[in-house]
Protein backbone atom coordinates (compact mmCIF):
# COMPACT_ATOMS: atom_id res chain seq x y z
CA UNK A 1 0.00 0.00 0.00
CA UNK A 2 1.01 3.37 -1.00
CA UNK A 3 0.45 6.36 1.86
CA UNK A 4 0.54 10.26 0.98
CA UNK A 5 3.29 12.36 -0.32
CA UNK A 6 5.22 15.12 2.55
CA UNK A 7 5.43 17.68 0.47
CA UNK A 8 8.96 20.08 0.23
CA UNK A 9 9.96 22.74 -2.06
CA UNK A 10 13.99 22.03 -2.82
CA UNK A 11 15.60 25.37 -2.62
CA UNK A 12 16.91 26.40 -5.82
CA UNK A 13 19.32 28.66 -4.81
CA UNK A 14 21.84 30.46 -1.51
CA UNK A 15 23.56 33.53 -1.29
CA UNK A 16 27.21 33.54 -0.98
CA UNK A 17 26.72 35.27 2.23
CA UNK A 18 24.75 32.30 3.24
CA UNK A 19 27.68 29.61 1.95
CA UNK A 20 30.46 31.86 3.57
CA UNK A 21 28.57 31.91 7.03
CA UNK A 22 27.99 28.06 6.89
CA UNK A 23 31.13 26.96 5.55
CA UNK A 24 33.78 29.29 5.89
CA UNK A 25 35.38 27.58 9.29
CA UNK A 26 35.59 24.38 7.06
CA UNK A 27 36.48 25.81 4.34
CA UNK A 28 39.34 28.08 5.89
CA UNK A 29 37.33 30.82 3.62
CA UNK A 30 38.72 34.89 3.63
CA UNK A 31 37.11 37.36 2.05
CA UNK A 32 39.76 39.70 0.45
CA UNK A 33 37.45 41.75 -2.27
CA UNK A 34 34.50 42.09 -3.19
CA UNK A 35 32.36 42.51 -0.06
CA UNK A 36 29.44 44.43 -1.11
CA UNK A 37 28.36 41.52 -3.69
CA UNK A 38 28.11 38.84 -0.70
CA UNK A 39 23.99 39.06 -1.91
CA UNK A 40 25.00 37.64 -4.94
CA UNK A 41 23.34 34.18 -5.95
CA UNK A 42 24.71 30.77 -6.03
CA UNK A 43 22.36 28.92 -8.38
CA UNK A 44 24.22 25.86 -8.72
CA UNK A 45 25.41 23.05 -6.43
CA UNK A 46 28.56 22.05 -7.56
CA UNK A 47 31.80 24.19 -8.31
CA UNK A 48 34.01 24.98 -11.74
CA UNK A 49 37.23 26.19 -12.41
CA UNK A 50 36.79 28.56 -15.16
CA UNK A 51 40.11 28.11 -17.08
CA UNK A 52 38.57 28.48 -20.70
CA UNK A 53 36.52 31.21 -19.86
CA UNK A 54 39.93 33.31 -18.57
CA UNK A 55 41.07 32.34 -22.60
CA UNK A 56 37.65 33.61 -23.91
CA UNK A 57 35.83 30.72 -24.08
CA UNK A 58 32.01 31.06 -22.96
CA UNK A 59 30.30 28.56 -24.67
CA UNK A 60 29.30 26.03 -21.76
CA UNK A 61 31.14 27.82 -18.99
CA UNK A 62 28.86 27.39 -16.22
CA UNK A 63 28.37 30.81 -14.28
CA UNK A 64 26.33 29.80 -12.01
CA UNK A 65 28.41 28.06 -9.95
CA UNK A 66 31.51 28.92 -7.57
CA UNK A 67 34.36 29.84 -9.66
CA UNK A 68 37.80 27.82 -8.22
CA UNK A 69 41.03 29.10 -8.90
CA UNK A 70 44.41 27.16 -9.04
CA UNK A 71 47.70 27.44 -9.71
CA UNK A 72 46.95 27.05 -13.84
CA UNK A 73 44.28 29.84 -13.37
CA UNK A 74 46.22 32.07 -11.13
CA UNK A 75 49.74 31.43 -13.52
CA UNK A 76 47.39 32.08 -16.67
CA UNK A 77 46.33 35.49 -15.43
CA UNK A 78 49.49 36.67 -14.19
CA UNK A 79 51.36 35.61 -17.85
CA UNK A 80 48.79 38.41 -19.63
CA UNK A 81 49.51 42.07 -19.95
CA UNK A 82 47.72 44.10 -17.53
CA UNK A 83 45.19 44.94 -20.40
CA UNK A 84 44.78 41.81 -20.97
CA UNK A 85 44.05 41.06 -17.55
CA UNK A 86 41.46 43.75 -17.07
CA UNK A 87 39.39 42.39 -20.79
CA UNK A 88 39.37 39.05 -19.60
CA UNK A 89 38.97 39.66 -16.03
CA UNK A 90 35.60 42.15 -17.17
CA UNK A 91 34.42 39.41 -19.40
CA UNK A 92 34.54 36.88 -16.71
CA UNK A 93 32.44 39.04 -14.47
CA UNK A 94 29.84 40.50 -16.57
CA UNK A 95 28.70 36.81 -16.01
CA UNK A 96 26.37 35.69 -13.45
CA UNK A 97 28.86 34.41 -11.77
CA UNK A 98 28.43 34.02 -8.11
CA UNK A 99 31.79 34.25 -6.32
CA UNK A 100 35.90 32.79 -6.79
CA UNK A 101 37.61 30.97 -4.83
CA UNK A 102 41.31 31.19 -4.80
CA UNK A 103 43.23 27.87 -3.87
CA UNK A 104 46.27 27.33 -2.03
CA UNK A 105 46.28 31.00 -0.62
CA UNK A 106 47.14 32.36 -4.03
CA UNK A 107 47.67 36.14 -4.74
CA UNK A 108 45.25 36.94 -7.56
CA UNK A 109 46.72 39.73 -9.54
CA UNK A 110 45.96 43.24 -8.26
CA UNK A 111 43.56 44.32 -11.58
CA UNK A 112 41.54 41.08 -10.77
CA UNK A 113 40.83 42.06 -7.25
CA UNK A 114 40.06 45.84 -8.23
CA UNK A 115 37.73 44.72 -11.15
CA UNK A 116 36.53 42.07 -8.60
CA UNK A 117 35.21 45.57 -6.30
CA UNK A 118 33.68 47.32 -9.02
CA UNK A 119 31.72 44.39 -10.27
CA UNK A 120 30.85 43.29 -6.89
CA UNK A 121 32.00 39.89 -7.04
CA UNK A 122 32.91 38.47 -3.66
CA UNK A 123 37.04 37.12 -3.84
CA UNK A 124 38.20 34.58 -1.39
CA UNK A 125 41.18 32.61 -0.19
CA UNK A 126 41.66 29.30 0.72
CA UNK A 127 45.12 27.63 2.15
CA UNK A 128 43.80 23.75 0.95
CA UNK A 129 45.35 22.66 -2.17
CA UNK A 130 43.35 23.12 -5.25
CA UNK A 131 41.52 19.30 -5.38
CA UNK A 132 41.19 19.31 -1.80
CA UNK A 133 38.89 22.24 -2.09
CA UNK A 134 37.16 21.08 -4.95
CA UNK A 135 35.93 18.22 -3.60
CA UNK A 136 35.25 19.44 0.00
CA UNK A 137 33.27 22.64 -1.81
CA UNK A 138 31.08 20.34 -3.80
CA UNK A 139 30.21 17.92 -0.83
CA UNK A 140 29.15 20.93 0.94
CA UNK A 141 27.19 22.59 -1.87
CA UNK A 142 25.46 19.54 -2.48
CA UNK A 143 24.29 19.55 1.10
CA UNK A 144 23.16 22.92 0.64
CA UNK A 145 20.96 22.47 -2.28
CA UNK A 146 19.81 18.91 -1.17
CA UNK A 147 16.15 19.00 -1.13
CA UNK A 148 14.51 19.15 2.44
CA UNK A 149 11.46 18.84 4.39
CA UNK A 150 10.50 19.00 8.01
CA UNK A 151 8.27 15.48 9.72
CA UNK A 152 6.19 16.41 13.13
CA UNK A 153 7.59 13.29 14.65
CA UNK A 154 10.30 12.01 16.52
CA UNK A 155 13.35 10.23 15.28
CA UNK A 156 15.68 7.62 17.08
CA UNK A 157 18.09 4.85 16.44
CA UNK A 158 17.65 1.21 17.22
CA UNK A 159 20.28 -0.85 16.74
CA UNK A 160 21.53 1.20 13.33
CA UNK A 161 17.87 1.50 12.34
CA UNK A 162 16.60 4.95 11.67
CA UNK A 163 13.16 5.01 13.21
CA UNK A 164 10.60 8.15 12.34
CA UNK A 165 7.61 8.37 15.17
CA UNK A 166 4.80 9.92 14.01
CA UNK A 167 1.33 10.49 15.57
CA UNK A 168 -1.06 12.95 16.70
CA UNK A 169 -0.63 15.04 19.70
CA UNK A 170 -0.55 13.79 22.98
CA UNK A 171 -0.82 10.20 21.36
CA UNK A 172 2.41 9.18 23.48
CA UNK A 173 5.49 9.72 20.76
CA UNK A 174 8.05 11.46 23.55
CA UNK A 175 6.97 8.75 26.07
CA UNK A 176 7.79 6.28 23.39
CA UNK A 177 11.34 8.08 22.94
CA UNK A 178 12.33 8.04 26.59
CA UNK A 179 11.68 4.44 27.04
CA UNK A 180 13.94 3.54 24.08
CA UNK A 181 16.40 5.86 25.52
CA UNK A 182 16.39 3.70 28.53
CA UNK A 183 16.97 0.89 26.81
CA UNK A 184 20.17 2.09 25.35
CA UNK A 185 18.83 3.37 21.69
CA UNK A 186 19.93 6.69 20.60
CA UNK A 187 17.88 10.32 20.44
CA UNK A 188 17.76 12.07 16.69
CA UNK A 189 15.45 14.63 17.00
CA UNK A 190 12.04 15.39 19.05
CA UNK A 191 8.88 16.30 18.31
CA UNK A 192 10.39 18.07 14.95
CA UNK A 193 12.27 16.14 12.57
CA UNK A 194 14.30 17.94 9.50
CA UNK A 195 15.06 15.52 6.80
CA UNK A 196 17.11 16.32 3.65
CA UNK A 197 18.09 13.96 1.01
CA UNK A 198 21.40 12.77 -0.09
CA UNK A 199 22.85 10.76 -3.42
CA UNK A 200 19.13 11.17 -4.40
CA UNK A 201 18.63 7.97 -2.99
CA UNK A 202 18.91 8.90 0.72
CA UNK A 203 16.87 10.72 3.38
CA UNK A 204 19.06 11.64 6.42
CA UNK A 205 17.12 13.31 9.52
CA UNK A 206 18.56 15.93 12.20
CA UNK A 207 17.42 17.73 14.89
CA UNK A 208 16.82 22.02 14.64
CA UNK A 209 19.46 23.25 16.50
CA UNK A 210 17.76 24.66 19.49
CA UNK A 211 16.05 21.33 20.37
CA UNK A 212 19.07 18.87 20.15
CA UNK A 213 19.54 16.58 23.09
CA UNK A 214 16.18 17.70 24.43
CA UNK A 215 12.65 15.84 24.70
CA UNK A 216 9.68 17.53 25.97
CA UNK A 217 7.34 15.77 28.40
CA UNK A 218 3.85 16.81 28.92
CA UNK A 219 3.62 17.51 32.40
CA UNK A 220 7.19 17.28 33.41
CA UNK A 221 8.67 19.98 30.52
CA UNK A 222 11.82 19.72 28.92
CA UNK A 223 14.54 16.96 29.72
CA UNK A 224 18.62 16.98 28.87
CA UNK A 225 18.60 13.61 27.29
CA UNK A 226 22.32 14.17 27.89
CA UNK A 227 22.41 14.90 31.89
CA UNK A 228 19.87 11.71 32.12
CA UNK A 229 20.73 9.30 30.05
CA UNK A 230 24.77 10.01 28.95
CA UNK A 231 25.87 11.24 25.46
CA UNK A 232 25.72 7.96 23.75
CA UNK A 233 21.98 8.62 24.21
CA UNK A 234 22.11 11.19 21.25
CA UNK A 235 23.14 11.27 17.60
CA UNK A 236 23.46 13.87 15.36
CA UNK A 237 21.86 12.76 12.59
CA UNK A 238 20.68 9.38 11.10
CA UNK A 239 19.77 7.62 7.76
CA UNK A 240 16.04 7.07 8.01
CA UNK A 241 14.89 3.42 7.65
CA UNK A 242 11.46 3.21 8.59
CA UNK A 243 8.58 5.45 9.84
CA UNK A 244 6.20 4.02 12.64
CA UNK A 245 3.12 6.04 13.12
CA UNK A 246 1.33 5.55 16.23
CA UNK A 247 -2.52 6.02 16.00
CA UNK A 248 -5.68 5.33 18.88
CA UNK A 249 -6.71 2.21 18.82
CA UNK A 250 -10.46 2.95 17.78
CA UNK A 251 -9.48 4.77 14.89
CA UNK A 252 -7.50 1.78 12.95
CA UNK A 253 -9.79 1.11 10.42
CA UNK A 254 -8.20 -2.53 9.16
CA UNK A 255 -4.77 -4.17 10.55
CA UNK A 256 -2.90 -6.55 8.33
CA UNK A 257 -2.77 -8.84 10.54
CA UNK A 258 0.10 -11.24 9.13
CA UNK A 259 2.58 -7.84 7.59
CA UNK A 260 2.28 -9.30 4.05
CA UNK A 261 1.08 -6.06 2.52
CA UNK A 262 3.46 -3.81 3.76
CA UNK A 263 2.77 -0.20 3.14
CA UNK A 264 5.18 3.07 2.14
CA UNK A 265 5.09 6.35 2.44
CA UNK A 266 6.98 9.01 -0.30
CA UNK A 267 9.63 11.53 1.08
CA UNK A 268 10.64 13.78 -1.00
CA UNK A 269 10.47 11.22 -4.38
CA UNK A 270 11.59 8.05 -1.90
CA UNK A 271 9.09 5.40 -0.69
CA UNK A 272 10.24 5.00 3.03
CA UNK A 273 8.64 1.65 4.63
CA UNK A 274 6.15 2.44 7.08
CA UNK A 275 3.77 0.82 9.72
CA UNK A 276 0.81 1.66 11.90
CA UNK A 277 0.85 0.76 15.58
CA UNK A 278 -2.31 1.06 17.20
CA UNK A 279 -2.25 2.11 20.85
CA UNK A 280 -4.65 1.28 23.76
CA UNK A 281 -4.08 1.11 27.32
CA UNK A 282 -1.64 -1.30 28.62
CA UNK A 283 -0.27 -2.17 25.18
CA UNK A 284 3.91 -1.59 25.82
CA UNK A 285 4.11 0.93 22.63
CA UNK A 286 7.71 1.30 22.92
CA UNK A 287 8.64 -2.91 22.86
CA UNK A 288 6.38 -2.54 19.10
CA UNK A 289 8.52 -0.19 17.55
CA UNK A 290 11.29 -2.08 18.55
CA UNK A 291 10.17 -5.19 17.10
CA UNK A 292 9.19 -3.01 13.84
CA UNK A 293 12.71 -1.47 14.18
CA UNK A 294 14.14 -5.25 14.50
CA UNK A 295 11.82 -6.60 11.91
CA UNK A 296 12.95 -4.10 9.34
CA UNK A 297 16.50 -4.96 9.37
CA UNK A 298 15.28 -8.62 8.64
CA UNK A 299 13.85 -7.36 5.37
CA UNK A 300 17.03 -5.22 4.95
CA UNK A 301 18.76 -8.59 4.70
CA UNK A 302 16.64 -9.76 3.07
CA UNK A 303 14.66 -11.93 5.49
CA UNK A 304 10.62 -11.35 5.79
CA UNK A 305 9.22 -13.30 8.02
CA UNK A 306 5.50 -12.88 6.92
CA UNK A 307 5.75 -13.74 3.20
CA UNK A 308 7.95 -16.60 5.04
CA UNK A 309 5.64 -17.64 6.82
CA UNK A 310 2.42 -17.27 4.58
CA UNK A 311 4.84 -19.57 2.16
CA UNK A 312 5.16 -22.23 4.73
CA UNK A 313 1.25 -22.45 5.12
CA UNK A 314 0.74 -22.13 1.75
CA UNK A 315 2.69 -25.79 1.70
CA UNK A 316 1.11 -27.32 4.16
CA UNK A 317 -2.33 -26.49 3.07
CA UNK A 318 -1.25 -28.43 -0.11
CA UNK A 319 -0.02 -31.36 1.38
CA UNK A 320 -3.40 -31.58 3.22
CA UNK A 321 -4.85 -31.60 -0.15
Amino acid sequence: MFLGTLGAVPEQSITVEQFYRNHAESLELRLIAGATGLQRKIREGSVNRPGLALAGFYKYFADKRVQIFGSAENNYLHSLSLKIQRSRCRNLFNSTIPCAIFARSLNPPSAFLEEAEKFCIPIFKCPMVTMRLVNRATILLEADFAPATNEHGSMVDILGIGVLICGSSGIGKSECVLSLLERGYSLVADDLTKIHMINGCELVCTSPEISRGHIEVRGIGIINVVSMFGVGAIRNEKILNIIVTLMDWDKVEDVDRLGIDRQFRDILGIKVPHVTIPVRPGRDISRLVEVAALDQKLKGMGHNTALEFNRKLIQNMQKDS
